[in-house]
């Protein structure tokens, strides 16, 4: 045999990779809902290269994807401004669907060549978690008409001949995951008002309906816990997810308020932050049994039998595990798995392997695709959970002796989670020889409520100890180069960015993505589905004012001395401009060296392929720049 040759050792972060910015961004599948449609399969996907369109689409004959919604329609609602549920199907084939320009809910009739208006012009009327139940189409109506702080929202009957909409249950600030008893004579709904969030407190109400309209209603459950997404057993019991025991597990109860019974308890979490309209984390087949997510951590799949026993069902999505559509024993799952978001349809009443329909596949090799490994640290304020993905490549090595460069992953909400599925983007940056740490800080879902509420009034302390103390845990144990050390985050993980490079030393570079930088600026200007949230993550105003100014980045000027990379939608209503743009100002005033990167056209959450591509290229290349490592495969950056 021959002498084998060793590749030549390249330093980190110069690793030469096959994944380019393009092929991420298209290979970046954003799933928004899917429903079975008669014998086929229908789903919403953000199509990149359309300027981010949301289309409706579905498998053609010949197995290709066929537009079900044509351009330049866009299924996209702006409830809550995170929307969810903006389109649904019967089983004829006809679409409905929240139109993204105008809020109205439209109908698309099988072989029509433009939908048809069901609800009429109304200034700034929003409709959002649109599903048709029992033949009849309900949804959350938001009207911003008044011009009032808080906006009307009701549960609305929109009409299916076009005569509008008729509101059957008002009566609280926020209302969400209606549902029609069989036999129509009850609406189960959940209710939740300021300055609360669905997620801290909420109510489980059931409700008479007489001539159109919820007469009577009473609580069943919550007031001091988290109800989410009723579900009707027959005409007279509810089945709901809550979370008195710390832990969201499924709960039945019936319409007189007997009960409620626990449904298989589990140390794991069947529900999550009701950020968007729509999302199911169960679903209840014909037969009885149930379909369930179960998150500690990742997310997984089970199967509930009607005598308690569970058993696991293996599919591939870990992350963004979502349930959405149910249909005999057909299920539809879309989630995130070794290769990506995508769309799987399980057969429960069949072995075999959970069949993909959508996304979840991309030009590259699974060698490419860093596996996760779950790592947990321990912080000042108690453990700390990361998934780690470390450089991966299947030919490159380093210098001996080196140590990679490190970007800390912080995601938004807070109160969200992510789950251990590697990305496009994750592998873009590990294949290259830069390691991504994906925090889930105090305040993250997955966890329990003891988790989530570690970051009650400490928002911009806890999530910036928690991420400081997993890297550095990292770091202390040779698996990062403590000096090459980065953070990026979107939204609320972009204030999670600005706070960490003010208030400690542990990283020397940053990417905010839409960061908040202002506390009152932002209480002063955000939506009003997150008007208040701030009282339970900072405190009130303006009794904890101090607070606010002590705990922004903004307020603390002379601090802001580490290299940043601002990215910024200007059609952003979540944090608006501003307050990247103060940022900017600050660090051009210290003489720090930063770039400021803004988006016409995109708002809060990048959607555009040209935004997409832009982003991704100017990160590696700005980590390049201030690490150290050349970056052949992307255009140069310039720092002011």
């Amino acid at each position: 045999m021959g002498d084998v040759t060793s590749p030549t050792p390249t330093p980190y972060g110069s690793w030469s990779s096959p994944l380019t910015a393009a092929e991420v961004s298209a290979a970046s599948t954003r799933i928004e809902g899917a429903r079975f449609v008669g014998d086929d399969v229908w789903w919403g996907e953000s199509i990149a290269e359309e300027a981010g369109r949301s289309g409706v689409r579905r498998r053609g004959d010949s197995g290709g994807v066929v537009d079900v919604l044509p351009a330049p329609w866009s299924a996209r609602s702006r409830v809550h401004e995170y929307g969810g549920g903006s389109w649904t199907a019967s089983d004829d084939g006809t679409l409905y669907f929240v139109e993204k320009t105008d809020q109205r809910v439209w109908r698309l009739e099988p072989g029509a060549q433009s939908p048809a208006a069901l609800t009429p012009e109304a200034g700034d009327v929003r409709y959002g978690g649109l599903s048709l139940q029992h033949g009849r189409l309900l949804a959350v109506r938001e009207d911003h008409t008044a011009g009032g702080a808080v906006p009307a929202r009701d549960i609305v009957e929109v009409a299916l001949d076009g005569t509008g909409a008729a509101s059957l249950v008002a009566g609280s600030d926020f209302v969400a995951h209606p549902a029609l008893s069989p036999d129509g004579a009850h609406l189960a709904w959940i209710a939740w008002d300021h300055p609360h969030m669905a997620w801290d407190t909420a109510e489980l109400r059931v409700g008479a309906i007489d001539g159109g309209r919820v007469v009577v209603w009473r609580t069943l459950a919550g007031g001091h816990t988290s109800p989410l997404q009723p579900e009707w057993i027959g005409d007279d019991s509810v089945m709901f997810a809550d979370d008195p025991s710390g832990r969201w597990n499924l709960w039945r109860t019936d319409v007189a308020g007997a009960g409620p019974t626990a449904v298989a308890p589990a140390d794991a979490d069947t529900g999550g932050a009701l950020w968007v309209l729509g999302t199911r984390w169960y679903a209840v087949l014909g037969d009885g049994r149930i379909v369930a997510i179960r998150t500690d951590g990742a997310d997984a799949l089970v199967m509930i039998d009607p005598d308690g026993a569970v058993a696991d069902l293996p599919v591939e999505p870990v992350a963004q595990l979502s349930i959405e559509d149910a249909r005999g024993t057909r299920v539809l799952l879309s989630g995130a798995g070794r290769r990506g978001v995508g769309l799987w349809l399980i057969d429960v009443g069949r072995a075999g392997a959970a069949e993909l329909i959508a996304g979840a596949s991309s030009p590259w090799a699974d060698e490419w695709m860093p596996l996760a490994r779950a790592v947990t640290a321990s912080g000042p304020h108690g453990p700390v959970h990361a998934f780690d993905y470390p450089p991966t490549h299947p030919d490159a090595t380093a210098p001996e002796g080196e140590r990679p460069p490190y970007v800390v992953f912080v995601h938004g909400g807070p109160t969200s989670h992510v789950g251990g599925a590697a990305s496009g983007k994750i592998a873009y940056l590990t294949s290259r020889g830069i390691g991504v740490l994906d925090v889930n800080y105090g305040g993250s879902t997955g966890y329990g409520r003891a988790y989530r509420e570690r970051l009650n009034g400490q928002w911009g302390v806890v999530d910036v100890d928690d991420v400081v103390a997993a890297v550095r845990g990292l770091a202390d144990a040779g698996a990062a180069d403590p000096e090459r050390l980065a953070i990026a985050g979107g939204s609320a993980g972009g204030w999670t960015v600005l706070c960490a490079v003010t208030n400690s030393d542990a990283f020397g570079a940053g990417i905010s993505r839409y960061g908040v930088a202002d506390l009152r600026l932002l209480a002063a200007d955000t939506h009003d589905f997150e008007a208040r949230y701030l009282d339970g993550l900072v405190g009130p105003l303006p009794e904890a004012e101090e607070v606010y100014v002590e705990r922004s980045p903004l307020s603390h000027l002379d601090r802001l001395r580490t290299p940043l990379l601002i990215e910024q939608g200007l059609d952003d209503r979540v944090v608006p401009p501003s307050q990247s743009e103060a940022v900017r100002d600050a660090l051009a005033a210290n003489g720090v060296a930063h770039a400021y990167l803004a988006f016409e056209g995109e708002a809060h959450g990048f959607r555009r392929a040209e935004t997409l591509v832009t982003t991704l290229e100017a990160e590696l290349a700005f980590l390049g720049r201030v690490f150290g490592f050349d970056t052949p495969d992307v255009p140069a950056i310039d720092l002011d």
